[in-house]
Parts: structure tokens; sequence; C-alpha cells
């Protein structure tokens, strides 16, 4: 339960993220990332108050695979947002970030414009935490953004594997970036990244692989009609450019904003949000019965179910029982 004290600190921050105010942001995205019992608390009580202002922004989660230049293309296609009259947010979703022990700084030295530009924001991932506890402080995150005024969120997926999708679970639009340089086009793309894929771009189309660039492309467009066949509903355009030369960023733009005005058209953007909300109430139950399963008394009958497991002397099901019962 929140004090009266707590109540009216988080109503102050509150009425100073709607404003903008940049420190208060960053005050507000401290909040909500903390694990702190009373923080918890706070950080509940603002986004209630936050929370009728979001909502209005575009939430587009980028990832790629490595060496793909996502740092780049994220640096120039904010810049040319913020240049035409958007205000631009960049989040990261670092799950390797708790074994390499993170760089705060690290997404700020590779974004050098969108780090100082005033109608940006970049905020990297929490330096440390699971998979689930990281998407938890970016979806929370991305609500204090929209309160403040940014009108594009950018959630760019640094580690690799299971965080596309957990990305993919919180953005209107999902874009995947790729390379032609990699011998086979399709090598090493998982099937999945595919099926998730919004609008797929093949990164590094300068004067010197364009040809190799445009061949890529028209691979990866046949690749997606028999993956998904000719009557999906959205056809997922496959498209050249150079983020380093800024090269069909436009063009790459212009596919994001069709991909989001055909969803406003079918009435999917609005029922995408709520199945994110319901499945995003499901992971923090899920995340939650497992932070339990680190509560001394608990964590002693893991221990001893798991020990009975590798002897023989009880079956998986048991010792899940035994430990489901352990936690009432």
């Amino acid at each position: 339960m929140t004090t009266r004290r707590e109540s009216d600190h988080s109503t102050t921050l509150a009425a100073d993220v709607l404003a903008g105010k940049r420190a208060a942001v960053a005050r507000a995205i401290t909040l909500v990332e903390s694990k702190r019992a009373d923080h918890r608390a706070q950080a509940q009580e603002l986004l209630r108050e936050l929370l009728p202002h979001t909502g209005k922004s575009m939430r587009i989660g980028i990832s790629g695979v490595p060496g793909v230049g996502k740092s780049t293309f994220i640096d120039q296609l904010g810049t040319n947002l913020t240049a035409s009259g958007h205000r631009v947010a960049v989040l990261a979703v670092d799950p390797s970030s708790s074994r390499t022990g993170g760089s705060i700084l690290g997404d700020k030295t590779r974004m050098q414009r969108l780090a100082v530009d005033e109608n940006a924001f970049v905020r990297p991932s929490p330096s440390a935490g699971t998979l689930g506890g990281v998407a938890k402080a970016t979806r929370e995150t991305m609500l204090v953004m929209e309160a403040a005024g940014y009108d594009v969120v950018l959630v760019e997926t640094v580690g690799v594997g299971q965080s596309e999708y957990v990305v993919s679970g919180m953005v209107d639009t999902f874009l995947f970036l790729t390379l032609a340089r990699t011998g086979d086009s399709l090598q090493g793309m998982k099937r999945g990244i595919l099926e998730l894929a919004d609008v797929i771009a093949v990164n590094k189309a300068d004067e010197h692989h364009e040809d190799e660039a445009s061949r890529a492309a028209r691979e990866l467009s046949g690749a997606l009609r028999l993956l998904r066949g000719e009557d999906e509903h959205w056809q997922a355009p496959v498209v050249t450019c150079s983020g380093l030369h800024d090269i069909n960023l436009d063009n790459v733009w212009k596919h994001v904003r069709r991909h989001r005005a055909w969803l406003d058209a079918h009435g999917g953007l609005e029922r995408k949000r709520r199945e994110q909300l319901v499945e995003w109430t499901r992971a923090m139950v899920r995340d939650r019965l497992l932070a339990r399963l680190d509560v001394p008394g608990v964590r002693a009958t893991v221990k001893h179910a798991e020990a009975a497991v590798l002897s023989g002397k009880l079956t998986p099901d048991e010792a899940a029982t035994c430990i489901l019962d352990a936690l009432g």
C-alpha cells in the first residue's frame, strides 16, 4: 500500500513526465525498473496516473542477424524521424546483459546522433535480469515514453533467440533487418523470424552491393510466399536499404506506416494490443510464481525434489506436485 507522501510524489512525477521533462522521464524509468518492493508500489501508482495518456504512439520492434547494422540503421532512421517532427524513443531488450554485465552507455555510443537529439530518448535495457524481467521493464518504460509525448517507440532486440518473440509481443509492427552477403541469404534465418516479420529490409545495400541485395530481397519474397501462402492478409514487403548511407530508409518507413494503416483499417491494432495485455498478464504470473521458488522454505523443497528426480525416487510429475504444494 502506498502512503500519502508516496502518492503525492507519484502525482508530481506524473505531472512532470506528462510535461515532457527529461529528468522526470529518466527518474520514472528508474522507478519502474527497480525491484524494491516500495519502489514497485510507487511505480504502479505512477503508471495508473500515466495510463490514460498512453497508447497513441507507433510501437515498432527492430531485430536482425548479427552484424546487420541495427544501431546504425536506428540512429539514421530515428534522426530522419525527428527531423520530420516526430519524437522518438529507443528502448533495448537485452537478456544477455546479465551475463556480460551490460553497458549503460553502450546504446548511446552506438547511436551518437540520437543520444544528443533533444527530440529523442535512448534507453538501454536493465543491466541485469531475466528475459521476463527485462521485458516487463521495457513494457512499462514504453508507457512512460508514450505519456511523455514520444510518438514513435523503437524497441531493439540486442540479444538473439527468444527476445524476438518477446519484442513482437509488445509492438505493433515487427521490422526484421537482414544482409545479402551471408553466402546464402536465407542461411541461418529462422523460420519463426520470417513468420513474425511484418516488414523485412535487406540492409547495407550501398552502391557496391545493390545488385546482390536486390537478389536477396527477391529470394526472401519468394520464401515468404511459400511460407505464408498467397492468401495471407498482410504480405510482408521485402525492401533494400542502407542505414549507413541513408538509402531507401524513407521507403522502409513508408511500409511500416502502411502496415500500421492496414492494422487500423482492419481493427487489428486494438485487438493486437488487447491480446498483448493478456499475454503480459500471463507472463507476469509466470515470473512471480518462479520468483516464489526462491523463497527460503520453498527453495529447500525444490532442491529436495530435484535430488529425488536425479536419484530416481520421484518422477518429474511427482516432483512438480511437491513443489507446487509447497507454494500453497
